[in-house]
């Protein structure tokens, strides 16, 4: 430690440091002394600075009087509350000894990367963030390619200011957390150019099923705030530890990025070619995974991580890390299954967040100006969400968005409060209109919306009480993207991996169709990634894949199926199993 009250480089701080620098500094300083990943250098205030700049400015008693008594299901009144509390902070004078520290370590990082005026990212981090069971994901503020000391010393107060967000009070008060014991600490690390090239986010585990033998990686071109807010859908990559191996890889669709302008940050729209790749190559994916691994086994626990790479020197960083919240207080010996049981219209598909089902009435809000008209019992339709929207995703029985991925906003916080979500549907605000009654289902681990109120039941078991069997017990599996929230059953394996099932779910088009078109590779992938992802699921436990039984009728519901599959009276002694595989007609499949 230093001696220095106010300011902290990282090298002199680590995971102890959370009551003095907060969670975010803490783990920073953590990975740059004790783990051998490639963090950018920087320095933090302490908590000490802003008690300081709280009592020099006479600010508690202003704090105290305006939440005592708040209802922060008032929306107004929350709104209210927050603002004048914001205002009094942004408005107020920096103590000249706190300025000066923290402009004399700005200048000595500039010093550090041979730049006048650095430019710097000024993230917020509070002493009580990262923290088993309360995220405080995207609570506080966080900005980009900030440089001069007046903007550092007016960002410091931004970010003070942040720690009263109308999300960041309400989520206090839900948690059971009081505002005067939660203290602010605020982050200078130098900027990676990433508005030139890629950044994103990565777990060490499964986000939605818990499952800890991947890293899913999501990437996308730019800053990667878009990713975290949900305002892009990004690839996402899916790595098996135990192999260090990319078992599947989901192109997203990267419409827009945040780059930097002459003025601030602005966005600019990604071209087709650019959007119609993948962002990472395999071995830069690779790379984030091993950092990854690193920084779990340190931890010893699964991580969140934010990562970037740097446009010019096209060199990898982890700019953040935090334990993994939501699973890390879950109970590995309970299966919770809800099933659907009604049948409906599918409006549309998205990526499923949880594995829950609820019905609702839709309420699409399109800004945060109109959070004051949402109900409790609502399904939350909207284009992306924010933090400032936490007030109400918490009382909503289910989310549906049209832009981001399985790390965004949206999806780390629905699954912190238990509501399913829906994802990157891409039409959910077109389709939708307020006031029609629909079902969100993400049981089966795709994102579905149905049309009206349908029946769904919710099977527990303890899988303690499962008894030990002398026969082997193994179950049968067909659908690639239960395979992981499965994997935690008592089970010897895989008896039956049925192919045709994963033709239908991650094919959807007849094989002979796809040859004939010129995607053979296409073809092949889906089914290596399906099988993939069982195997990977079950490691190391056997898995029998069986080749595809279905019927020429099965067959021709499939994309272009009905020209390649002949009309048959009785499908079921017809050309299908070995027959068909050595038939001349299907042997290019």
């Amino acid at each position: 430690m230093s001696d220095s009250k106010y300011v902290l480089w990282f090298k002199q701080i680590g995971k102890g440091d959370t009551a003095r620098v907060g969670g975010k500094s803490a783990n920073l300083g953590e990975m740059v002394n004790k783990v051998n990943v490639p963090v950018p250098p920087g320095f933090a205030t302490t908590s000490e600075a802003y008690q300081q700049f709280l009592e020099y400015n006479k600010l508690k008693d202003l704090i105290k009087d305006t939440l005592t008594g708040l209802d922060t299901h008032d929306m107004r009144a929350l709104a209210q509350a927050g603002n004048r509390i914001r205002s009094a902070i942004q408005r107020a004078e920096m103590p000249r000894n706190l300025e000066h520290q923290i402009i004399d370590a700005y200048k000595k990082l500039g010093v550090m990367v041979s730049q006048l005026n650095p430019l710097v990212a000024v993230r917020s981090s509070a002493t009580a963030e990262d923290l088993p069971g309360a995220s405080f994901a995207g609570q506080q503020d966080t900005y980009l390619n900030i440089s001069g000391e007046k903007k550092v010393i007016q960002k410091v107060k931004d970010c003070y200011a942040s720690l009263f967000t109308n999300r960041a009070i309400s989520y206090r008060v839900d948690k059971g957390f009081s505002h005067f014991d939660v203290s602010l600490s605020v982050v200078f690390q130098k900027m990676v150019k990433s508005d030139t090239a890629v950044s994103g986010v990565m777990f060490t585990i499964d986000p939605d099923s818990g499952f800890n033998n991947v890293i899913t990686i999501n990437g996308s071109y730019g800053l990667g705030e878009y990713v975290v807010q949900g305002i892009v859908t990004p690839d996402e990559f899916i790595v098996f530890k135990p192999k260090m191996t990319i078992i599947e890889k989901k192109l997203g669709t990267k419409k827009v990025k945040l780059v930097r302008s002459k003025v601030g940050n602005s966005e600019k729209k990604v071209s087709k070619e650019d959007s119609s790749r993948f962002c990472l190559t395999d071995k830069q994916v690779n790379s984030l995974a091993e950092y990854g691994r690193k920084i779990e086994d340190h931890y010893r626990c699964p991580m969140d991580i934010e990562w970037a790479l740097d446009g010019d020197t096209k060199k990898l960083y982890i700019v953040q890390a935090r334990p993994e919240t939501v699973h890390a207080v879950g109970d590995s010996n309970k299966l919770r299954k809800y099933v659907l049981e009604g049948k409906g219209k599918l409006l549309f598909s998205g990526l499923a967040i949880g594995r829950k089902i609820s019905t609702g009435k839709v309420n699409i809000i399109k800004s945060a100006s109109e959070i004051h008209k949402f109900k409790k019992g609502d399904v939350l339709v909207t284009k992306m969400t924010d933090p400032d929207w936490e007030p109400i995703m918490k009382i909503a029985s289910a989310i549906v968005t049209d832009e981001g991925g399985r790390t965004s906003h949206a999806a780390i916080v629905s699954r912190e409060m238990g509501v399913p979500c829906v994802v990157g549907s891409e039409v959910a605000t077109s389709i939708l209109k307020t006031g029609r009654m629909v079902t969100v289902d993400c049981s089966d681990g795709d994102g579905n919306v149905y049309g009206g109120v349908l029946k769904f039941r919710i099977d527990e078991k303890d899988l303690k009480t499962i008894p030990v069997t002398k026969t082997d017990v193994m179950i049968n599996l067909g659908e690639p993207n239960q395979a992981f929230s499965l994997a935690k059953l008592p089970v010897k394996g895989v008896g039956l991996a049925r192919e045709e099932f994963i033709i239908l779910s991650e094919v959807k088009a007849h094989p002979m169709k796809l040859i004939s078109d010129g995607k053979s590779e296409l073809y092949t992938n889906a089914l290596a990634t399906g099988i993939g992802k069982i195997c990977a699921a079950f490691y190391p436990r056997p898995v029998i894949v069986r080749l595809s039984d279905f019927k020429t009728d099965e067959y021709r519901t499939l994309d272009g199926g009905d020209k390649f599959e002949p009309e048959e009276d009785n499908p079921m002694i017809g050309w299908r199993g070995s027959s068909r595989y050595y038939d001349k007609d299907f042997l290019p499949a």
